[in-house]
């Protein structure tokens, strides 16, 4: 016979192959809905891709990225350069994987940072409610009425460019729509019944909200992380390209294309900026792939 337990979840019944719980069953449901979408798969296996060969970018890299040769400068693609070179001779294809490396690191590492500020005080907002939740919801709305590329070419130029700047930079400007998401998410879960039966057994708070309503709140919070590195990676690029990102001799791909855009170069060394281009296209419209997939097996009311 099944039972319910504090969540407000049914669990399984027992058979003969052991036991089968609601959370093996809600995860097998989410990874089937998830696999049905085409583009979400496609997706996912081109970030795989990437960030294999971001990781492996010492070994696969077939020359170092900063290495110049003025007699080899914009050769076509070649066999001896698979994506031809950039006007001081660099290898394109090397430079393209340890831009991949500084791109996803900035994209992940920001959106880390940015998911963990907006959870917290996400959380602590939609739990407590009252005059901390409209204090923080204010300075939300602060934050999102500065138009966010004015305030970040001000940040970094103030700052000076760089990986660890701008990762700090993304963190502490991306938080505000995961907060508003949590909060949400809060308001509507700190009023079900397994809530109130933690309260009046005692449970602390800090454990209430960070063992029992945030593990319920996670579907938002991954679905929004995963598009904001998307536009983490777009926002660097557009940085890079402007020249306020990621500074040469490091390669990103934001500046590979600010490199290019001669327009002699654009004319006739078009392989130049076609390969950074169309990374950062393909790596932004994956993330969105698969961050649609996601939201749409975490979604319960679309069914499988």
């Amino acid at each position: 016979m099944a039972k319910t337990n504090l969540a407000g979840n049914t669990s399984g019944s027992l058979d003969l192959h052991g036991i089968k719980t609601s959370r093996d069953t809600m995860l097998g449901i989410i990874v089937r809905k998830f696999f049905k979408n085409k583009l979400a798969i496609f997706g996912g296996i081109f970030l795989i891709i990437i960030i294999s060969a971001a990781l492996l970018a010492p070994v696969i890299a077939p020359y170092s990225p900063s290495k110049q040769n003025l007699l080899l400068k914009l050769q076509p693609p070649s066999s001896d350069h698979w994506l031809g070179t950039d006007r001081f001779g660099r290898d394109v294809f090397s430079r393209l994987l340890y831009g991949a490396r500084i791109s996803l690191l900035v994209g992940f590492a920001s959106v880390l940072g940015s998911i963990t500020i907006g959870t917290f005080l996400g959380a602590v907002a939609g739990y407590v409610g009252g005059i901390v939740d409209a204090i923080i919801m204010r300075f939300v709305d602060i934050i999102l009425s500065i138009p966010s590329i004015f305030l970040l070419i001000t940040l970094v130029t103030i700052f000076k460019p760089g990986v660890d700047k701008l990762i700090l930079i993304f963190a502490l400007l991306g938080w505000t729509t995961t907060a508003r998401l949590v909060r949400g998410e809060f308001l509507s879960l700190r009023s079900r019944e397994f809530v109130l039966a933690s309260k009046t057994i005692g449970t602390r708070t800090h454990t209430i909200i960070f063992s029992h309503i945030l593990p319920n709140a996670m579907g938002p919070i991954i679905v929004s992380a995963t598009l904001a590195v998307g536009y983490v990676i777009l926002a660097e690029s557009g940085l890079s390209y402007l020249g306020l990102g990621i500074q040469p001799p490091d390669a990103s791909w934001g500046n590979m294309l600010q490199d290019a855009q001669n327009f002699t170069i654009l004319l006739k060394s078009w392989w130049y900026p076609l390969a950074p281009g169309l990374m950062i296209l393909l790596t932004v419209i994956c993330f969105n792939f698969v961050g649609d997939g996601l939201r749409d097996a975490l979604d319960p009311k679309i069914n499988e």
